[in-house]
């Protein structure tokens, strides 16, 4: 029996989730997005991206700047939803409207928790090193990434998965596990579980200062800060250019043979030392310029050693 849904979100992870609901005939009564924000370029306003796809499907749009007003919550239940959805959303909901559904407001989070709640689980995962990530739906409370938990899936993390990678992967994976979700409880039978206490860590938002490429760190270490902020906000390092400090940005690198002191550069195909081994870089985005393969950017611009990484 379909749903009649209030769906709550934001980035172009959560549009998958939107169209699957309501390919699989939910009633999205409403879709609550963050405000239209300038463009990177220019002043023009660019709509969200669940905001765009709500409106080629004919979904009223809301975007308030809060929901902690009375007119917010009259609104929020005036939809007469049984459940809410929400998918990278953006803002806290306070308990009144967590309670303005009969149901419950249900939220897919890009982690196996409880290990990585909070911003930016993606990208923590496979900065830390971690072997597997996942989706999961949970049954909303007051917390942070606190509550019951309703279905999972995981995904392993390899060496060659960039936070991008992970969020493609993970996006159409969450989108079934939440329609499958909403089936059960539209069945009255979704199982819900609490949370361990064990094994909490917390995903911080990724900070720009955290960015720059530590390269006394292990080579395995220094692929997953990579991997883990590629492509944004990019780890970076600088290197001498016509006698000119550059900044470059690594997107994507695999680990390799070779030692020397860390930052090095090791032989003209990108392969720079690390503490612990080394890698040779595959993609880059230097300072201003679009991002390209090595190949690429060693036609223009040859490094070789003694070239060194800063």
């Amino acid at each position: 029996m379909p749903l009649r849904l209030i769906f709550m979100g934001t980035p172009d992870f959560a549009v998958p989730t939107l169209l699957t609901l309501a390919d699989h005939g939910h009633e999205i009564a409403a879709v609550y997005t963050r405000e239209p924000k300038p463009a990177k370029r220019g002043l023009n306003i660019q709509a969200t991206s669940v905001e765009q796809a709500a409106r080629q499907l004919g979904i009223p749009v809301l975007t308030p700047k809060t929901l902690r007003t009375p007119e917010a919550e009259a609104e929020f239940r005036a939809h007469n939803a049984d459940a809410a959805v929400v998918v990278a959303y953006g803002m806290i909901l306070p308990q009144n409207i967590l309670e303005a559904v009969p149901l419950g407001c249900f939220n897919l989070h890009a982690s196996l928790l409880p290990r990585w709640r909070g911003a930016a689980p993606i990208n923590r995962a496979i900065m830390a090193g971690d072997a597997e990530s996942g989706v999961m739906v949970m049954k909303m409370d007051v917390g942070l990434d606190t509550g019951d938990i309703a279905m999972a899936e995981r995904l392993p993390i390899t060496d060659t998965m960039t936070a991008q990678d992970l969020h493609d992967a993970l996006a159409p994976l969450g989108a079934d596990l939440m329609v499958r979700a909403m089936g059960g409880l539209s069945r009255s039978g979704l199982q819900l579980t609490k949370q361990s206490e064990q094994g909490v860590t917390y995903a911080a938002k990724i900070d720009k200062a955290e960015a720059r490429i530590d390269w006394t760190k292990s080579a395995r270490e220094v692929l997953r800060h990579c991997h883990g902020l590629s492509p944004f906000p990019g780890a970076w390092f600088e290197v001498a250019i016509d006698g000119d400090p550059v900044r470059i940005k690594v997107l994507r690198c695999e680990l390799v043979k070779g030692s020397g002191a860390p930052g090095d550069f090791l032989d003209d195909k990108l392969t720079i030392a690390c503490g612990d081994g080394a890698i040779r870089i595959l993609e880059l985005q230097r300072a201003g310029k679009p991002p390209m393969k090595a190949d690429a950017f060693l036609n223009g611009t040859p490094l070789k050693p003694p070239a060194c990484a800063q």
